[in-house]
C-alpha cells in the first residue's frame, strides 16, 4: 500500500509556494507589459520583455537617486553594527561586566520596542544636533537599533565556540585582539553572514526613520522614493511595478547568493 502522506504533504507544500510567489510573479511580468497588454490578463505573457518600463522608472521617476542613497545607507549600517556588535559581543560573552542580565534585557527590551515609539524625540534629538536631512541621520539610528541584536547574536555565538579552541589560545598568551579577530571571528563566520543578511533586509526595507527624518528628495531611500512616484503613477501600472522590482530584486539577488551561507548560520546554533 502507497503511503500517501508525503504526497499530500508535498503537495500541500507547493500550493503554498504557489500562492506566495503568485504576487511576485504577476508584479514581475506587469513591469514587462504596456498597458494595453494588461488588460488582456494578470498573468498572460507580455508580447516582448521590453526595459522600457524600468528605463522610464529609473529616469522619470528618479529612482537612481533613490537606488545611490540606499546603497550609501545600507552598506555603512551593516559594517558598523557588525563591528560594533562583535566587540560589544565578545565583552558579553567573555567579559566580566557589571550588571551584564540587567543590560542584556535592556537591549532584549529595545529590540521589541517599535520604532513608533521614539521616532518623536529621535526626530528632536537630531534636528538639535544638526544632523536631520543628511546621510548620518539615517544612518546613525539604524546602528544603534542594530546594536542589541548583533551583540546578544554574536555573544550567543561566540558562547558556542569550542572552549579547547580558546583555551588553547590563551595558553599559548595569545593576545585578546588576536583571540578575537584571528580565532573567534573566523569561527563564528556563518553566524555573520547570516546576520549581514538580515541587516541588508532590515535597512534596505526601513521606512519610518527614513521617512521622518529626511525630507529632501536627493536623500530619500528607495521605500521612500516608491511611496511617492506610486502616488504620481496610479495610472501607469507597468511601470509602477518596474519601480517596485527595481525595490524588491535587489533584496532576492542577495538572498540568492547568500542563500546557503544564511541557512546554515541559521541552523548552526540548532545543531550545536
Amino acid at each position: 500500500m502507497i503511503n500517501r502522506t508525503p504526497l499530500l504533504s508535498r503537495a500541500l507544500l507547493w500550493c503554498l509556494a504557489l500562492m506566495t510567489i503568485a504576487p511576485f510573479l504577476m508584479a514581475f511580468l506587469t513591469s514587462f507589459k504596456t498597458q494595453m497588454e494588461l488588460f488582456q490578463g494578470v498573468f498572460a505573457l507580455p508580447h516582448t520583455f521590453s526595459l522600457a518600463n524600468y528605463l522610464s522608472a529609473w529616469e522619470d521617476g528618479h529612482f537612481s537617486i533613490y537606488f545611490m542613497n540606499s546603497v550609501l545607507v545600507v552598506f555603512p549600517v551593516v559594517i558598523l553594527s557588525i563591528l560594533l556588535g562583535i566587540l560589544s559581543g565578545f565583552g558579553f560573552a567573555f567579559l566580566r561586566v557589571p550588571g551584564k542580565t540587567l543590560f542584556a534585557l535592556l537591549m532584549a527590551l529595545g529590540m521589541v520596542l517599535p520604532s513608533e515609539s521614539f521616532i518623536i524625540p529621535l526626530y528632536h534629538e537630531l534636528r538639535w544636533m544638526g544632523l536631520t536631512n543628511t546621510y548620518l541621520a539615517l544612518i546613525l539610528p539604524q546602528v544603534a537599533l542594530s546594536i542589541p541584536f548583533t551583540t546578544l547574536m554574536v555573544a550567543t555565538a561566540l558562547q558556542q565556540v569550542p572552549k579547547e579552541l580558546i583555551e588553547a589560545a590563551v595558553m599559548d598568551n595569545t593576545p585578546r585582539w588576536r583571540l578575537l579577530w584571528k580565532i573567534l571571528v573566523p569561527a563564528i563566520w556563518p553566524t555573520l553572514s547570516t546576520l549581514a543578511l538580515l541587516l541588508f533586509i532590515w535597512t534596505w526595507n526601513e521606512f519610518l526613520i527614513p521617512l521622518i527624518l529626511v525630507n529632501q528628495e536627493d536623500l530619500r531611500t528607495l521605500p521612500i522614493g516608491m511611496m511617492f512616484f506610486q502616488n504620481k503613477n496610479t495610472i501607469n501600472i507597468p511601470v509602477l511595478m518596474a519601480g517596485a522590482m527595481i525595490v524588491i530584486l535587489p533584496l532576492v539577488a542577495v538572498f540568492l547568493v547568500f542563500q546557503r551561507k544564511f541557512i546554515s548560520g541559521v541552523t548552526q546554533g540548532a545543531v550545536k
